[in-house]
């Protein structure tokens, strides 16, 4: 492994740290304060998701840039394209982050952003497990 590669695997593992570990903490606490209707934490919480999830970027930048001669493998591409799934779950998870403060801040009582609540939820987990996937696929198939 060349020492730019190095740097790159650094780089990768660095942001898949920082940048995943964050944004899944973040989606799945926010059901809580959804039914706690404290909107100041949700508008917290949105601002770190939609920041994380920018950040979520540069975990598969590198991982492209450090697997370039490899793309063609399987558990890469399946990898990746776990990724990409996971990355539009998230799209709907900040637009229910986003509609859940609407809704909690109008003077209306009507909607209590339940629907949100469960989307929010579900899709978190499931991107949490999608995580899991990833690393089970970069760690037990990567030669």
């Amino acid at each position: 492994m060349s020492p730019l590669d190095h740097f790159l695997l650094w780089l990768h593992i660095g942001f898949a740290i920082f940048a995943l570990g964050p944004l899944t903490a973040v989606t799945s606490v926010t059901p809580r304060y959804i039914r706690a209707r404290d909107v100041a934490v949700l508008r917290y919480l949105h601002r770190a998701t939609r920041l994380f999830g920018l950040l979520t970027i540069g975990v598969f930048l590198f991982g492209v840039l450090l697997g370039r001669s490899a793309l063609g493998a399987p558990y890469l591409s399946v990898s990746m394209t776990l990724f990409v799934v996971a990355a539009v779950l998230l799209v709907i998870v900040e637009r229910d982050q986003r509609t859940a403060i609407a809704a909690l801040s109008s003077e209306s009582t009507e909607d209590d952003a339940k629907v949100q609540t469960g989307r929010i939820a579900a899709l978190g987990g499931i991107s949490a497990l999608i995580w899991l996937v990833i690393l089970f696929l970069m760690v037990f198939f990567n030669p």
